[in-house]
């Protein structure tokens, strides 16, 4: 079957249903709590490790939600071939952090001044978002590749991925193992009380109290924080009461070396939109093969490639489909793309004051972590759900096995290999790539026998 039987649906509401104002507020904010931490934390990031000005670290922040709810909006608007017309929503691709960090201290080291850094990062970032708009019109020729058993190992390991970083939030974060504090009775006990609050209330049968979950655990957790004395501040000191847009506000100076290694990531990120395109088709109760799929991965490939195109000339780091809407829509219920508009709203919006951005990074990590330690692990179940769409025999089995066992592997140990030459290590130390690359690579090498190639539908071919 080509599509998904609404009798199965356990969605509140589906893509083209209009939920009252209210529920969608609800659903919107739940989103937005679900993005808001990791989508200026990116660009807080690379501001202190390049050493960046307050100011300059504020812009990128504020440009990070302006972009975002730009490329939202394409994508759940879907101009003509522009957008996935799906519950999208973009934000900053953590792909790019290290690959900032490495550029941008070299230039550092060489003795160049904060605009100028910023004006070559920008830059390479405009022209290599080029290459993802590209790569969208290539796409319907990719029948033996971007099958669902690829998308799904993607999905997967885009979940198991980010489970890692729930986890270590769960636990306190980063700031707690530097301190000694990691996993003590205060942060365990936030994690849990906020992962409880969540299971409890999308236990409830009423769709409201349902799609709140989310947004109510965290909220209390952050009182539960706040008694505590576990909330910081001091971030929210000296910022600029409003920020407006300037285009290459930093100038524009390319450097194609740093092209290289940009674009090469640009590439990479493909395969990941492709998956959490697919995954947010599954879990919207929409196909994930036939013509109806392959013009929403075409719109949603290209709008990343666009949304991309505009952050880097606004200034934020370059932008992508989040994974993690995948799982609040699961956990919700609520699929509608109209209550993704309202979330685009909101982001312009805020993007325009710096100090609602930041509030939310007061948000300590025990409470995201709670939350978001069972919302990743629902993408990691969507993975699976694909893959077993298109059957588990012994091929396939061997493509899954395979996949999770390389790129499982290169998460517990990046060095494994460190023997190979840097072009290619950059490829296979990040896990979703080594697997997802892995997939690929079997997909094409392991023949389908007759029989499951005459019976076998992949994601790109035609509805029967």
């Amino acid at each position: 079957m080509s599509d998904f039987s609404n009798a199965d649906s356990e969605l509140v509401y589906a893509l083209e249903d209009k939920p009252p104002f209210y529920q969608s507020l609800v659903g919107a904010i739940t989103h937005l709590l679900a993005i808001f931490v990791p989508m200026v934390t990116p660009a807080l990031i690379v501001g202190t490790a390049l050493q960046l000005s307050t100011d300059t670290t504020a812009y990128l922040v504020s440009m990070a939600m302006i972009a975002s709810g730009i490329g939202t909006w394409l994508q759940v608007n879907r101009y003509g071939p522009i957008g996935s017309g799906l519950l999208s929503i973009q934000s900053v691709n953590f792909s790019f952090v290290t690959v900032m960090i490495a550029l941008g201290s070299a230039m550092k080291r060489d003795g160049f001044h904060e605009e100028l850094i910023l004006s070559s990062l920008m830059a390479v970032s405009f022209v290599g978002a080029f290459l993802v708009v590209g790569s969208s019109f290539i796409l319907p020729s990719l029948r033996r590749v971007i099958s669902p058993t690829v998308s799904g190992v993607v999905v997967l390991m885009i979940g198991l991925s980010l489970i890692k970083v729930g986890i270590i939030d769960f636990g306190g974060g980063f700031a707690a193992k530097s301190s000694g504090t990691f996993g003590n009775y205060e942060n365990i006990g936030l994690g849990l009380l906020v992962l409880l609050v969540v299971i409890g209330f999308n236990c409830c049968r009423s769709p409201l109290l349902r799609m709140g979950g989310i947004a109510v655990g965290l909220t209390v957790g952050y009182v539960a924080a706040l008694f505590l004395g576990m909330v910081d501040f001091s971030s929210l000191r000296n910022l600029p009461l409003i920020t407006i847009p300037v285009p290459f506000k930093y100038g524009f100076s390319f450097e194609f070396q740093h092209f290289l290694v940009v674009g090469t990531i640009y590439l990479l990120s493909v395969l990941e939109a492709v998956g959490d395109i697919t995954a947010t088709a599954m879990v919207s109760n929409r196909p994930i093969k036939g013509e109806e799929f392959q013009a929403r991965l075409k719109g949603g490939v290209m709008a990343d490639g666009l949304v991309s195109v505009i952050a880097s000339a606004l200034g934020s780091l370059p932008l992508t489909t989040f994974a993690q809407n995948n799982g609040v829509i699961q956990m919700t219920g609520v699929a509608s793309r109209h209550v993704g508009r309202l979330i685009a709203v909101i982001l312009v919006l805020l993007g325009f004051f710096p100090v609602i951005g930041r509030f939310f990074t007061t948000i300590p990590a025990p409470v995201l972590g709670g939350a978001m330690t069972l919302m990743f692990s629902m993408i990691a179940i969507a993975g699976i759900r694909i893959i077993i769409s298109n059957g588990l025999r012994r091929r396939e089995t061997l493509i899954v096995a395979t996949s999770l066992g390389l790129g499982l592997g290169v998460s517990y140990d990046p060095d494994v290999f460190r023997i190979l030459p840097a072009s290619l290590f950059v490829l296979v130390e990040n896990p979703i790539c080594a697997g997802g690359l892995t997939a690929i690579i079997l997909n094409l090498l392991i023949p389908l026998r007759q029989k499951e190639t005459s019976a076998t539908p992949v994601a790109t071919e035609e509805p029967e």
